[in-house]
C-alpha cells in the first residue's frame, strides 16, 4: 500500500467503514498531564480509604483556573484542610460532588479508593520519575 499524502487519504478513508478507519490512525499513546493525588490527611484515622483524586481526568476537562483559582485548592498535595465536612458544605470537592455536576458525596467508595496507609502524595506522576533520591548520585 503506498503511502496516504494529504492528497489521497480522504478517497482512501471514504471507502471504509468509520471505525476500521478511526482504527488505522495511529494515535499517539495517551498520557495523563499530571499524576494522581493520593489524599489521606483524615481518611485512615476515619477508617476509610484514602481518597485517590485522578487530575489527570479533571485537567482534561477543566483548566487549573477553576480549581486552583475559583476553589482554593493549592497547588500541593496535602496544601488544604480537606475534610468530608467542607466538601459537603460545598467547599473544594463539594462545589462539584453535589449531584448536579457531578456524582454527590454519598457515592464514598468512588472517591475512597486508595490502598489504606498510603500518605498523601502525588502518585505515579513524572515528577517520581524525573527526581533523583537524595544522596544518590549520577556517575557514569
Amino acid at each position: 500500500m503506498n503511502k496516504l499524502t494529504s492528497g489521497n487519504w480522504r478517497r482512501f478513508f471514504a471507502g471504509l467503514p468509520a471505525i476500521l478507519a478511526l482504527s488505522l490512525i495511529e494515535a499517539p499513546a495517551a498520557q495523563a498531564e499530571y499524576g494522581d493525588v493520593v489524599i489521606n490527611n483524615y481518611s485512615d484515622a476515619a477508617g476509610m480509604r484514602p481518597v485517590v483524586f485522578p487530575h489527570w481526568f479533571h485537567r482534561l476537562r477543566f483548566r487549573c483556573n477553576v480549581c486552583h483559582g475559583d476553589l482554593g485548592f493549592k497547588f500541593k498535595a496535602g496544601g488544604n484542610e480537606i475534610n468530608m465536612v467542607k466538601i459537603i458544605d460545598g467547599q473544594f470537592c463539594g462545589a462539584c460532588h453535589n449531584g448536579g455536576v457531578a456524582w454527590p458525596v454519598e457515592n464514598c467508595d468512588l472517591c475512597h479508593t486508595g490502598k489504606p496507609g498510603t500518605p498523601t502524595q502525588v502518585h505515579e506522576s513524572d515528577i517520581q520519575q524525573l527526581a533523583q533520591p537524595m544522596g544518590s548520585t549520577n556517575k557514569k
